[in-house]
């Protein structure tokens, strides 16, 4: 006689996102692609930058997401004057207690909106380095690990503008996309203008997500399959652009880029990555790094398996 089995565990599929998307896509209009790159940056566990001029909506990107993932939100205005310490926290002296106590800093928070990133001094930037590598931050020789999911949304000015600083490669490296937003079509800024107060909205609007739900989600995108041509696809381009260019796309970029194309996937309700997958987040991935038009070119020469 057969034991009975016990039930199977039904994967988690991205079906549940599709209601997040839709109703992500009413408040921040005609930005439905760059909303898909960011949950995908998201359920690849990585980080994500906003290059952009102000004023069209990158901030509120980053509370909807907030929001309607129920995650825990904290807002980071990088200025010139910034430390490190106003970033992580410091430790504070206790006369009650006769010792130092740890103060974490705002970066202690599931998402991180790291507001106008390239307004600070380099040595301020370089205090996210470790919290964005290793999810922890190091005070005093004590780790302290940071909540997860841990998702940091940096937003830039354009170089051009004054008072920036720009950000350095290794910490440019830790993105793992970057996209911009852009002006709304016409359609949607009339929509935009008619409508209602985003902030007002945004207030209302309540999770559709906990978090235990979007830990399983990362897990299962995590387990979606690379065929090996896929992978000999992204070892191309990868070689590619050590061959053409003085500083090509790193190993580090290679794993992002296959967690990119996995999370894209997923949100397309596919278990296996194809090509396509890869060629729409390759740009937001390697554009950062060497450059959007080198990035653009080298997917254009390199052959589709």
């Amino acid at each position: 006689m057969v034991a009975d089995s016990q039930p199977a565990v039904r994967s988690p599929s991205a079906d549940v996102l599709a209601p997040l998307l839709e109703l992500a896509g009413q408040v921040l209009l005609g930005k439905q692609t760059q909303l898909q790159l960011a949950v995908s940056c998201l359920l690849a566990r990585g980080h994500l930058l906003i290059e952009d001029v102000p004023g069209v909506g990158k901030t509120t990107l980053a509370h909807l997401l907030a929001r309607l993932l129920g995650l825990d939100y904290g807002r980071i205005q990088f200025t010139s004057d910034m430390l490190p310490a106003d970033i992580l926290g410091a430790s504070v002296y206790d006369r009650d207690q006769g010792t130092f106590r740890f103060h974490p800093g705002p970066v202690f928070a599931q998402l991180v909106l790291a507001d106008e990133i390239n307004r600070a001094t380099p040595k301020a930037q370089s205090a996210l380095l470790e919290a964005m590598e290793e999810g922890q931050v190091t005070n005093e020789g004590v780790l302290h690990p940071l909540p997860k999911p841990f998702f940091v949304i940096a937003t830039q000015n354009p170089q051009e503008q004054v008072g920036t600083f720009p950000l350095p490669e290794s910490q440019l490296d830790r993105f793992l996309m970057r996209i911009e937003l852009g002006y709304p079509d016409p359609r949607a800024e009339r929509a935009l203008l008619a409508g209602r107060d985003r902030r007002d909205w945004l207030a209302e609007l309540m999770p559709l997500l906990d978090t235990a739900q979007l830990l399983a989600l990362q897990q299962a995108t995590a387990q979606i399959h690379v065929a090996p041509a896929l992978l000999d696809y992204a070892q191309a381009l990868l070689g590619a652009s050590r061959d053409t260019l003085p500083a090509g796309l790193s190993p580090r970029a290679g794993l992002g880029l296959l967690a990119a194309a996995r999370a894209w996937a997923f949100l397309a309700g596919r278990r296996m990555v194809i090509p396509e997958d890869l060629q729409a987040v390759f740009v937001p991935v390697a554009g950062h790094r060497i450059g959007q038009q080198a990035a653009s070119q080298l997917l254009a020469d390199q052959p589709v398996p």
